[in-house]
């Protein structure tokens, strides 16, 4: 029955989406066959007040009908322009995950639930939420501490029920995930399903609080010492999976301009600061804020930049450090043949491609850069067009980068909102080319070949293990030879079973798409 629901939501959703004009605001002009077909008769039944509307307009409209769940897609797929093109991309970039408050009640219970206390007990003061979004709302409070002293907190409460509703519509996702592998081939490149289970994880770690409290934690830890830039402390004693309460900020957002310069702060100084802030994160730490809107960063009195709300956060390992590192510094120099190597050699890019086509198309991005002044010059727009490239020699997508990039986007927009003549390369030298000394130079050489030691010292110990599980599978694979592949009884029976589904949901799926024809006409009527 499950997959008989999907399919409903799955239908609702479409319907919805072409009721308030998404679906024919896409480029169809540019599909043919049954696709083309499919988007002008979407077109017929946009209704006629969404038609003066622009596609985000449209596509806020049909979110909002459609609920938190679809918010959180939005918002996913606005870091994967490779998966939904860069313009609505740039579209979904602009949904407000703002939603309607829930009642304090409500919010009173979820804390009490999770963390087994009264909220008499845990807060002095609990007043009525200020700002709610499609997961959770916040609340201001006062929590008394162990020493008698009150400190003003902000308490984060998970929206009732939204787990339950986000598991039923992930279903309707996985759903649509599937019919586009299987019937648009071109998309497999893609991984729709893949996208869709990393989406899954993502919001199933955005939706237990104690992992963004120990997000908080990390990026803290991280940038004790660094100048300009902090995170608020967390209260471990009022945090569970439902609730985290934090530090209050008190401070000016970076998108009202104007009461930053009426402040007195240097707006200069602080664009700077939030660019070498985030390239040491993300270089240094290989650990970075992947939700820095202007929304959710303060400064302070004495001029430090606070991020807050880190429920989405980017790794990257030390291999896509060095890459990244390696290819800014290769356009910066003009070493385009390295740069193209660089991929190469990190397994991007298949080794049947020519290396000195791809380093001729990696030329095209590059030149044009340089003759440009060095303020108009964009590295998350350099990103942007590597990415675009690199698809036409088939390098596979790797959302670490790509989150990495639409990160880049916005933190580079919020600098330049700050300081127009903003100089991107000159700004991020000092830290790219500190890293690069410490990393590529002869220290990162002799770190590479200490930890190729000890790679090789922990496969000697494992040496004994190793050479049982060969032999054990040398003989699995002898007595395969000698007497075929055989399933267990449980495995055969497992089998029988995926097929009797598939056939049946095969004809369930007949009786929605009969049902949802016959509701779509009825709703016309």
């Amino acid at each position: 029955m499950s997959t008989v629901a999907a399919w409903f939501r799955l239908a609702r959703a479409g319907w919805i989406m072409t009721r308030e004009g998404v679906v024919a605001a896409l480029p169809g002009d540019q599909l043919s066959g049954l696709p083309r077909f499919g988007w002008r008769v979407a077109r017929l039944f946009t209704r006629r007040g969404a038609k003066g509307r622009q596609r985000d307009q449209r596509l806020a409209k049909a979110v909002d009908r459609l609920g938190p769940s679809y918010v959180k897609l939005g918002q996913f797929l606005a870091t994967r322009p490779d998966v939904v093109g860069a313009e609505i991309a740039a579209d979904l970039a602009n949904l407000q995950d703002r939603m309607a408050t829930f009642p304090t009640a409500e919010a009173v219970a979820e804390i009490e639930a999770s963390l087994g206390r009264p909220v008499g007990d845990l807060y002095a003061r609990f007043d009525a939420p200020v700002a709610a979004a499609s997961i959770a709302q916040v609340h201001p409070a006062i929590a008394r501490q162990g020493d008698g002293t009150e400190r003003m907190v902000a308490v984060k409460v998970i929206r009732p029920g939204v787990r339950r509703r986000f598991h039923a519509d992930l279903e309707s996702y996985f759903l649509a995930a599937r019919l586009q592998e299987r019937f648009i081939p071109a998309t497999r490149r893609l991984r729709p399903v893949e996208v869709t289970k990393t989406l899954a994880q993502t919001t199933k770690i955005e939706m237990d609080l104690r992992l963004e409290a120990a997000a908080l934690s990390e990026l803290a830890e991280n940038t004790k010492d660094d100048p300009g830039f902090r995170v608020p402390w967390v209260d471990w004693e009022r945090t569970g999976r439902d609730v985290v309460t934090m530090e209050w900020i008190d401070g000016v957002k970076m998108n009202d301009v104007e009461g930053l310069r009426a402040a007195g702060h240097d707006l200069e100084k602080l664009s700077v600061a939030l660019i070498q802030s985030f390239l040491r994160h993300t270089l240094r730490d290989g650990f970075f804020h992947a939700d820095m809107h202007p929304g959710n960063l303060f400064v302070e009195a004495d001029g430090t930049i606070v991020a807050v709300d880190l429920g989405i956060s980017g790794r990257l390992g030390k291999k896509e450090r060095r890459f990244l590192a390696e290819i800014l510094y290769g356009f910066i120099v003009r070493d385009y043949r390295r740069v193209a190597e660089v991929h190469f050699e990190a397994g991007y890019v298949p080794r049947d491609h020519d290396i000195d086509a791809f380093a001729q198309a990696i030329r095209a991005i590059g030149e044009p850069i340089h003759g440009q002044p060095a303020e108009t010059i964009s590295m998350a727009r350099l990103l942007t067009l590597l990415f675009e490239v690199t698809e036409l020699f088939d390098m596979q997508t790797r959302p670490e980068l790509v989150l990495l990039q639409k990160t880049m986007v916005v933190v580079e927009g919020v600098a330049r909102t700050l300081d127009p003549a903003f100089n991107m390369w000159r700004t991020s030298e000092p830290v790219v080319g500190d890293w690069i000394r410490r990393n590529l130079g002869p220290r990162g050489m002799l770190e590479d070949a200490r930890d190729g030691v000890l790679a090789l010292a922990s496969l000697a110990r494992q040496a004994p293990e190793l050479a049982e599980r060969a032999e054990r599978l040398s003989r699995e694979i002898d007595a395969m030879a000698e007497h075929g592949l055989r399933f267990d009884d449980a495995t055969a029976d497992r089998i029988g079973r995926a097929e009797a589904r598939r056939t049946r949901s095969g004809r369930v799926a007949l009786w929605v798409i009969a049902a949802t024809l016959i509701w779509i006409a009825w709703q016309i009527g």
